[in-house]
């Protein structure tokens, strides 16, 4: 129980420290939706299916945060203008 609830931790905080690098002009709401998301789901039981299900889609919506990383994008060398991006076909399916 310890270990999921870390990891659930080190997860908040890795789509916060992403969310502060999205060039996006709702940065600041996406940050705070997070947050409140969190804070609403903080008394679920880990091992329910819908709690799955929600962990899951937060673990998708960081990988789309940090698709918009230029250090991820430039593989490791910000100043270079290769980027590679690649696109899922229905990335954030509804529940």
């Amino acid at each position: 129980m310890a270990s999921q609830s870390t990891e659930l931790l080190h997860l908040y905080r890795r789509l916060l420290r992403s969310c502060a690098t999205y060039p996006s002009k709702n940065r600041w709401g996406i940050y705070e939706a997070i947050r409140e998301e969190f804070r609403d789901n903080r008394a679920m039981n880990p091992d329910d299916p819908k709690t799955q299900k929600q962990i899951q889609v937060a673990y998708k919506g960081l990988g789309q945060l940090r698709m918009y990383d230029t250090v991820q994008l430039s593989k490791g060398n910000p100043e270079s203008p290769n980027w590679e991006v690649t696109l899922e076909q229905n990335p954030m399916p509804k529940p």
